[in-house]
């Protein structure tokens, strides 16, 4: 399985994380069903690639649970590259998908606290971590984004990405 790939630039800048392939942490997935998560090519869009990427949108977590901004607007078939960090003092992540399979991943997340993610569509970051994630929105609707870390989206860490 492939880990989030974490580089240090210089020495003195912050760790970058990039959105890859897998689950990490160690963690068994042996009898959960991934591929809901995995999405490739759905409602809620496709990974996109960084040169095709039209802007940058900024996105801020933080330990009030909160995503800044937690409403973003996009148009049908861009890409974008989320610059995403972490000013909290504990690890959050973004997810991108449908409400339904975040709620049932997140119940997932809760019976196997720690587990980090590597897909194309989520990203974990440690305390004062920064890292991208790119997004390809192929259709017109609402795509959801939160944190799973268990009781973060429960605690109102979530948003809407608005495609249209």
């Amino acid at each position: 399985m492939k880990k989030i790939l974490s580089v240090l630039i210089f020495g003195a800048l912050p760790t970058f994380a990039f959105a890859a392939g897998g689950h990490s942490d160690g963690h068994q997935m042996q009898g959960h069903d991934m591929s809901k998560m995995n999405v490739s090519n759905s409602a809620t869009g496709k990974p996109g690639k960084a040169s095709n990427a039209t802007r940058t949108i900024e996105l801020v977590m933080n330990d009030s649970m909160r995503f800044t901004p937690n409403t973003i607007n996009v148009k049908p078939g861009e890409t974008v590259r989320f610059f995403i960090k972490n000013v909290g003092k504990i690890p959050h992540e973004m997810v991108i998908g449908s409400a339904s399979e975040m709620k049932e991943h997140a119940a997932m997340m809760r019976k196997m606290p720690g587990m980090k993610h590597a897909e194309p569509n989520m990203i974990s970051l440690n305390p004062g971590q920064k890292g991208a994630l790119v997004w390809e929105f192929t259709q017109a609707g609402t795509v959801d984004f939160a944190c799973l870390i268990s009781g973060h989206m429960e605690a109102g860490m979530l948003g809407k990405i608005k495609v249209g």
